[in-house]
């Protein structure tokens, strides 16, 4: 599977983010081209992502780009540049309905078509307000293009008419609703920016919490923030051990027409199998492993 930890927001325009983001090795860079951009450079930084993302520094990583809303001035065109230069995801802004999905999926395979691209745009839908979260489940089912949704905690709570806190309590509804709503449509869940980087303690903390409840993957605003993010996620020595323990036991038990397999007195079933798999997987994504240590 693509491990998706970190998903690193990079102003479209900010030429020298924009040049060298790929330098910080985020799983995926997050070019935007909506509310970090200033509205008289949104055609400037349409034009620079565009050729950003045909750079051949940009080919090992994996690219999204926010858009605008389609309804705006700037969707259809940010649109066109993002697909034709090839990027591997297309972030939808405040996601409400399943219409905005399905409207986004139509424009984006007109544009394939076009240019005669095979090679399928995944879809990122941003729920940012409580409609949004309350249609969770049905956006997180609605394409077979969608491979997650993620959390915009600052319209969010705007929408709630409240305000953001270091315990996050506003958000336990929220991010609850769409970790569930990801898990049930096996697709990805991502949590929201932390947006005070000055404070590490409370980056830590709120990780470590999001880790905790299942969240894939965070996204962020400064690349400072990437190593801490991954550290937090790598397992432990601990339990790449017992994955290669539970892993031996059950090819073990399979190799000799065991039905039940236990391990210090607990059975081995198929849910800690993949567990013990997903581990390894994840111990080789943060290069804790080799592909050749199994």
């Amino acid at each position: 599977m693509k491990f998706r930890r970190s998903m690193l927001f990079v102003p479209g325009s900010n030429t020298a983010m924009v040049c060298s983001a790929f330098v910080y090795k985020p799983d995926t860079v997050m070019f935007d081209l909506e509310d970090s951009v200033a509205l008289s450079e949104k055609d400037s930084a349409r034009v620079m992502v565009h050729h950003a993302l045909q750079h051949f520094t940009y080919k090992d990583i994996e690219t999204a780009v926010r858009v605008n809303p389609l309804d705006s001035i700037f969707g259809h065109l940010d649109l066109e540049a993002v697909v034709t230069a090839g990027t591997d995801i297309v972030r939808l802004p405040k996601t409400d309905t399943v219409k905005d999905v399905l409207d986004m999926q139509d424009a984006i395979e007109k544009i394939e078509l076009k240019i005669g691209r095979t090679k399928k745009t995944k879809l990122l839908a941003a729920i940012e307000s409580a409609e949004g979260v309350i249609n969770a489940v049905d956006i997180a089912r609605c394409s077979p293009r969608l491979m997650g949704i993620a959390l915009g905690a600052e319209d969010f709570v705007r929408d709630l008419r409240t305000q953001r806190t270091k315990e996050g309590t506003e958000l336990t509804a929220a991010r609850s609703q769409i970790l569930l709503a990801a898990r049930a449509a096996k697709i990805q869940a991502f949590d929201s920016v932390f947006s005070d980087v000055r404070d590490k303690e409370g980056f830590i903390k709120e990780v470590n919490y999001i880790k905790g409840l299942g969240f894939d993957g965070k996204s962020l605003i400064n690349p400072n923030q990437i190593s801490v993010l991954h550290n937090i996620y790598a397992p432990s020595e601990k339990s790449i051990d017992w994955a290669y323990e539970v892993i031996e036991a059950a090819e073990h038990a399979k190799k000799n027409g065991l039905g039940v397999v236990s391990i210090d007195g607990k059975m081995v079933d198929a849910p800690i199998i993949a567990r013990a798999e997903f581990t390894l997987e994840l111990a080789k994504a943060s290069g804790l492993i080799g592909v050749d240590d199994e």
